[in-house]
């Protein structure tokens, strides 16, 4: 039976073959270096940010999607243009990190006033369990295992929090967010500590 990395598999070969790959060669071809599509990714997270921290959900969710892309693409267009390296990788990274920051921030500000405790908590937590989730990734690997494992990563994240913007359901995206990053996190801990005993 396929497991949910299968199907992330799959998809992620879908969106590399028919979307990041020409969009990439368009890019190149108006001159976009990756640090450049990068860079203007974290413009783009923080125009969203401004959008959400004024309400304006459904243009924030589009816009958030235009980041999604950003951040998908800066990857393909180094490999295309044969300038992929460690540093442009920890650019990248480092990038993702804030970008996502920068977003939960634009909501938190909205929900500050009037307060909104339900959402703040949730704010909250979605953004510490997306930040575990990446950094168990990193030290798994930092240790010697591949840690891919677990369903609410980087892109399920931009697309569960997208779709709640632009349907008006954001606290169950948050929500939905929040707990599947909290088992991730499980997920990915448990993961790494079986693959160190089998070390």
């Amino acid at each position: 039976m396929p497991t949910w990395q299968d199907y992330r598999t799959h998809a992620r070969r879908f969106s590399t073959r028919y979307f990041e790959e020409p969009l990439a060669r368009s890019l190149m071809a108006i001159g976009l270096t990756p640090n450049r599509v990068t860079f203007l990714g974290l413009l783009v997270s923080g125009a969203c940010a401004y959008l959400l921290s004024q309400g304006m959900f459904v243009a924030g969710g589009a816009v958030l999607i235009f980041a999604g892309i950003m951040d998908m693409v800066d990857g393909a267009l180094a490999r295309r243009s044969g300038t992929a390296s460690p540093r442009g990788a920890l650019l990248d990274s480092v990038v993702d990190r804030v970008a996502e920051a920068t977003v939960f921030l634009g909501l938190l500000v909205y929900y500050l006033e009037p307060v909104s405790a339900t959402e703040i908590v949730l704010i909250n937590v979605s953004l510490v369990g997306s930040f575990m989730v990446s950094y168990l990734r990193a030290r798994g690997e930092g240790l010697g295992v591949d840690c891919r494992v677990g369903i609410m990563t980087r892109p399920e994240r931009v697309v569960a929090l997208a779709v709640g913007l632009l349907l008006g359901q954001v606290t169950i995206a948050l929500a939905v967010i929040a707990v599947l990053t909290v088992f991730t996190t499980l997920h990915r801990f448990w993961h790494i500590h079986r693959e160190l005993d089998g070390s």
